[in-house]
């Protein structure tokens, strides 16, 4: 084994070493900021341009095409990133330039001119292809050798995600509606800078996990047992499988027509700027474009596929199976941040006064301190193990936490001065969060169980789960009319509908990430991890032009038919997952 995989599994926190918390903070931290500056975004955009807090007032389709873009392109260019990590730069450093240019995106959006707001997105999208693939492939190179473990440390990773995203919504939502949108946007930034502050002061403790890539590769598992050694294999697949000229042409190409389509949408609808202005066959120029851009895609992989091994051929065949799965997963999933804001703010009763705003003050407090004091707790020992070697990284940590700490507290006591309340829209983006939180381990220890279930039966689960939750919101508005711009449905069908798809995003997405380094190579880690992110980036954009149909959909027909669209798509695509078991099984050659 690895000598500084060795060393890192000697000081162990919560069963798991040291180094998976350090990167459980660092990327916590670029939730916090990524979270927090996107939850605003729709409201942002969307509010009214006259009142106590004026927004942008875009229409919200206009709004969620810009945001699907943005969303969408934020898993696109991971691609890009994680093969500059795999041939030039490394994980570490890959993650450090990310964090800083991310940390100058949130800078940008302070000033809140469309010119600043572009500006924002564009270097928040390019810092998040760097960071984005190697947080999770340093996992992924420190658990080679213990791929038993890799479940639970990726289920703890998500925890990290969620509890950053759960403070960044609570807190930069809780300063842009109650103070103004600058603040939020500006304490985005602030801890993005923390994050890479604490990273960059912890980097030895990996050794020589992320460095600069040498030219010798290892593979995780062999592909044969009758195959050749691992390095002679190595050379062998590298020669059978090279990217060829017409690869290249076609990757080219399907990103090319990927790429116009992504910013011709929000461009023509926002700006009346058609880059795509033609027709062919009576089909829109945007809509050719982009299917003849699948169509290439789709051609370059299944010819790659077929140029693999055969065990290698049939992994990847299972992974792309799943892929296809995550789309239709993050395709209803993302409402959360597009159609279900505005359902929060626009047709949720917000209003409390009372005791029924006694109630949710503590409810908040309870939801607020708690994670926090857990993940505090996770810090304290993260620090017992690693005060010696990274004492610099810690205390960056430490006044971080300090900073948390008092944002909290200054709101809580902000909040419980006053005798009614109005729950911001943007809190109910923290309940997926927070559902993580105290959900995940439990989650972990059943995926380290002998009742794992297969990784099958784990998408057709989640996709089930995420539907119910739909249907949840189904029953909630069917009494709101035809058309209706607001309502006041009850806060319960939210705070449920988030629980339901909480249990499904914990059955996919982190165990999603666990079976692709299981079943892909390990000098194919950082591409694939490129090509399953590619999937949600589809979904991301999927997301956003479906969710830019709330009110076409509400005009026609009603809210609840619109959210009934969510409820019946992930079901069925969740009832195929469950069908194929037997034959995903077979395909991933007993790895579990």
């Amino acid at each position: 084994m690895n000598t500084d995989i060795e060393n890192l599994f000697k000081d162990k926190v919560i069963g798991h070493p040291a180094g998976l918390f350090v990167l459980f903070f660092t990327e916590m931290w670029e939730r916090f900021s990524f979270y927090g500056m996107r939850i605003l975004l729709v409201l942002f955009l969307t509010a009214p341009l006259i009142g106590e807090n004026p927004g942008w007032e875009w229409p919200r389709e206009h709004a969620l095409a810009l945001i699907g873009t943005y969303a969408s392109l934020l898993y696109l260019t991971p691609i890009v990133g994680g093969w500059v990590a795999d041939k030039i730069t490394g994980y570490k450093w890959a993650v450090i330039i990310g964090c800083f240019i991310m940390m100058l995106g949130h800078a940008a959006m302070v000033f809140e001119t469309q010119f600043t707001l572009y500006l924002g997105l564009a270097l928040l999208v390019i810092g998040t292809g760097f960071f984005k693939p190697n947080v999770t492939s340093m996992i992924s190179e420190m658990y080679k050798g213990k791929e038993s473990k890799k479940d639970g440390a990726y289920t703890i990773f998500y925890m990290g995600v969620n509890a950053g995203a759960f403070f960044g919504m609570m807190l930069c939502g809780y300063l842009a509606e109650n103070i103004g949108w600058s603040w939020g946007f500006g304490l985005a930034g602030i801890f993005m800078f923390l994050g890479m502050l604490q990273f960059w002061l912890a980097k030895d403790l990996f050794g020589s996990i992320g460095e600069k890539p040498t030219k010798i590769h290892e593979v995780e598992l062999p592909q044969n047992i009758n195959e050749v050694s691992p390095a002679e294999d190595d050379k062998l697949e590298e020669k059978l499988n090279p990217f060829t000229g017409i690869d290249k042409i076609l990757i080219v190409l399907s990103a090319l027509g990927g790429v116009l389509y992504l910013f011709n949408d929000p461009m023509s609808k926002i700006g009346d700027v058609n880059i795509l202005n033609f027709n062919i066959g009576g089909v829109e120029g945007s809509n050719v474009t982009i299917l003849t851009a699948l169509v290439l895609f789709l051609y370059l992989i299944i010819t790659r596929i077929s140029r693999y091994s055969k065990i290698i051929r049939d992994k990847i065949i299972a992974v792309s199976v799943f892929g296809v799965f995550t789309v239709f997963f993050f395709a209803a999933f993302e409402q959360s941040l597009g159609s279900m804001t505005i359902f929060a703010r626009d047709y949720t009763g917000r209003a409390l006064s009372g005791s029924s705003a006694m109630v949710f003050k503590i409810i908040d407090l309870i939801l607020t301190v708690g994670p926090l004091a857990i993940i505090t707790w996770v810090l304290y020992l993260l620090f017992k193990k690693t005060y010696s070697k990274i004492p610099y990284s810690n205390i960056v940590l430490a006044l971080a936490f300090i900073s948390l700490w008092g944002i909290v507290i200054w709101k809580v006591n902000r909040e419980f001065s006053k005798d009614a309340t109005e729950v911001g829209a943007s809190w109910f983006g923290i309940l997926n969060s927070f559902f993580i939180i105290t959900l995940a381990p439990l989650f972990s220890k059943w995926w380290e169980s002998k009742y794992n279930p297969s990784a099958a039966m784990k998408y057709g689960l989640g996709l089930i789960l995420l539907g119910l939750g739909f249907g949840v919101l189904v029953m909630g508005t069917m009494g709101i009319e035809q058309g209706a711009k607001t309502a006041s449905v009850s806060m319960f069908f939210l705070i449920f509908a988030y629980l339901f798809h909480t249990m499904g995003e914990l059955c996919i997405s982190p165990v999603g990430l666990s079976y692709l380094s299981k079943l892909v190579p390990g000098r194919m880690i950082g591409f694939m991890f490129g090509i399953w992110y590619l999937a949600i980036a589809i979904g991301q954009k999927a997301a956003g032009t479906m969710g830019g149909m709330i009110d076409k959909i509400t005009e026609e027909y009603s809210l609840s038919t619109f959210f009934l669209i969510f409820t019946l798509v992930p079901i069925a695509v969740g009832i195929v997952s469950i069908i194929l078991n037997p034959i995903l099984k077979r395909l991933m050659h007993n790895v579990r």
